[in-house]
């Protein structure tokens, strides 16, 4: 089917006169997950991972992806017509590399703007130029051969009150407003979904997992232009626009709207985050401003009604999670349990709580050697038997009004070889030695992250992934600008500094091909420690509330320090959960937070 749908490419491309086509995996707004409409590069590869990109030439064809995906594309390709490329390892040319060498003077490089990023395009157009060829950016010749392709999602907007929110409206408008005249702008674009959302206080469902709405919005000092699809809004939401001096415009008006942009004006953007087609519609007597959003850092800055909230949401998924674990380890081999039906039974216990609204992301529910593959996800094929040996994998999150989770757990549900236990006991380390790390403000998490890697280091083993990313309130459950990495960041990127109230998750993990996985989450809160003569010294607060299981750890491994960390962090849980529990799930959480 893949082949099939190459070459009916290749005929489009053959016809527009493109010589290398490439397919990212985004949407108009560079979003990280797409609605199905948008997944173009999946319907062309047959990957089903959500970082990716597609070149097609008229003769072969590769697909680049990063390490949390390398061991699933290998599968989904295989037998295919295209060439797996391994991100960031040796040898493995970049994709702007590639375009460059297949490109030839007189031919003709494509991709689809809208969903192409301007900054990407900009890399990816100046190859061109310089090996002679020119551009096509203004066809979806992908698109063109996709026949049952889904439409645009209709799912009714809702309105976030103050008391989830922390903030009104007007109130972020003001501050995004004040950015603005920082940045000497007069005009501010913004096509970033969450960034959207977050300022206008709405939330949607045109993505699943992430309750956003698919729109624009245009700032001045004066206007606010929100460009969305007027469907998907109610009366009431429509009353409160307009009563807070927000106009509405059809979605794709955005792009002839900037057309029209007045010589001289100062746009306000961040060329990562919009589109191509977008980008190029400002007229060239306007001034861009390229700089990151301001509503980036805002929104990841936690305030306090929302870090309130988010505890609360913690505790209803520590609930949850909770209880999946007992369950587990007491049923499993006693009664028919799979990757799937386990997945299914956590998402039942977080459907007995308040105010929840949906999975934050597809779940991963991993037994055995499934968990190698680091986001793998059960199929009607692949769905495992659970038995009561070795270990599954859980990452799964939920969202809450009182906002968004993420938690992995690996459970140990019967006998494991000294080798997973040594692995089990590295990765609970470094998850502790971060959790419990003291640093001085102006640290990100590029300083942090080897805290986390080390106990792995000392064994020669290592993760493919990030230590951490931001967490979005009620929105991505991936976010920016914090996170924690070791790699030097990307160029036009610059690391964030750990503020207080920014959530990030640390997720340590390894990963044995064809024989187990194993990763341990929690979810951090930065906030400021003590002050002294060598300045402001900060600190995390842990968010998470599920046990991490005992069953996997050899305590002579770990430092007393780090007993008393685990100890610590298991006193909480207990407390935090065992007022909601019945006497029975008590007593069990009991031994399961038991001291080491």
């Amino acid at each position: 089917m893949t082949g099939n749908r190459l070459e009916r490419l290749r005929q489009q491309m053959k016809e527009a006169g493109v010589t290398v086509y490439v397919v990212p995996s985004s949407d108009c707004h560079q979003s990280e997950y797409v609605c199905a409409h948008y997944r173009v590069r999946e319907y062309l590869s047959g990957f089903t991972g959500s970082a990716g990109t597609l070149v097609v030439t008229m003769e072969e064809a590769g697909l680049w992806t990063d390490g949390r995906y390398f061991l699933q594309a290998e599968r989904q390709l295989q037998g295919g017509p295209i060439r797996l490329f391994r991100m960031g390892e040796p040898g493995v040319p970049k994709v702007k590399e590639y375009v460059r060498e297949k490109l030839t003077k007189g031919g003709r490089l494509g991709f689809d703007g809208r969903v192409m990023g301007a900054f990407r395009a900009a890399e990816l157009m100046r190859e061109a130029e310089e090996k002679g060829a020119d551009t096509l950016m203004t066809e979806d010749l992908a698109g063109a051969i996709w026949e049952d392709r889904p439409g645009i999602p209709d799912s009714e907007v809702f309105l976030l009150e103050p008391c989830y929110t922390g903030e009104e409206t007007s109130g972020k408008l003001a501050r995004v407003r004040a950015a603005m005249e920082k940045a000497g702008a007069d005009v501010h674009v913004l096509a970033s979904l969450c960034d959207i959302s977050w300022l206008l206080n709405v939330r949607g469902g045109d993505i699943p997992g992430v309750p956003v709405v698919l729109s624009f919005l245009c700032l001045t000092e004066e206007t606010c232009v929100w460009y969305v699809r007027r469907q998907v809004l109610t009366e009431n939401i429509l009353g409160k626009l307009s009563r807070e001096g927000i106009a509405v415009r059809e979605y794709e008006k955005i792009y002839e709207d900037m057309e029209t942009l007045a010589e001289g004006r100062r746009v306000l953007l961040d060329r990562k985050n919009v589109n191509s087609r977008l980008f190029h519609a400002i007229p060239k007597g306007a001034k861009i401003v390229d700089e990151s959003n301001p509503t980036e850092l805002m929104k990841a800055v936690k305030n306090g009604a929302e870090l309130m909230n988010l505890r609360r949401a913690h505790l209803k998924e520590g609930l949850a999670f909770t209880r999946l674990m007992r369950w587990l380890k007491t049923r499993a081999g006693r009664e028919k349990i799979t990757e799937r039906s386990a997945a299914e039974y956590l998402d039942a216990r977080r459907r007995e709580q308040s105010h929840y609204l949906g999975q934050s992301f597809a779940p991963i529910c991993a037994y055995k050697e499934h968990a190698a593959i680091v986001h793998y996800s059960a199929t009607e094929e692949s769905d495992a038997p659970i038995k009561p040996e070795g270990m599954l994998l859980v990452d799964a999150g939920g969202h809450y009004l009182e906002g968004t989770t993420d938690t992995t757990r690996t459970f140990v549900l019967g006998e494991v070889s000294e080798e997973q236990k040594r692995m089990y006991t590295a990765v609970c380390r470094g998850n502790l030695r971060l959790a419990f790390a003291k640093f001085l403000y102006g640290c990100t998490g590029y300083q942090l992250d080897l805290l986390c890697r080390e106990p792995l280091w000392q064994m020669e083993a290592d993760y493919k992934h990030g230590t951490g990313h931001g967490v979005g309130y009620l929105l991505n459950v991936h976010e920016g600008p914090n996170a924690f990495r070791w790699k030097q960041p990307e160029e036009g990127e610059t690391p964030a500094v750990l503020e207080a109230g920014m959530v990030t998750t640390d997720e340590p993990g390894i990963y044995i091909e064809g024989a187990y996985g194993i990763r341990t989450e929690n979810e951090l809160v930065c906030r400021k420690g003590a002050v002294n003569d060598y300045g402001q010294f900060m600190e995390f607060e842990i968010l998470t509330r599920t046990p991490i299981d005992l069953d996997g750890l050899l305590p002579q491994e770990m430092t007393a320090e780090e007993r008393e960390w685990l100890n610590a962090y298991h006193a909480d849980v207990y407390r935090t959960l065992a007022p909601h529990m019945t006497a029975e799930e008590r007593e069990w959480l009991r031994g399961a937070t038991r001291r080491i």
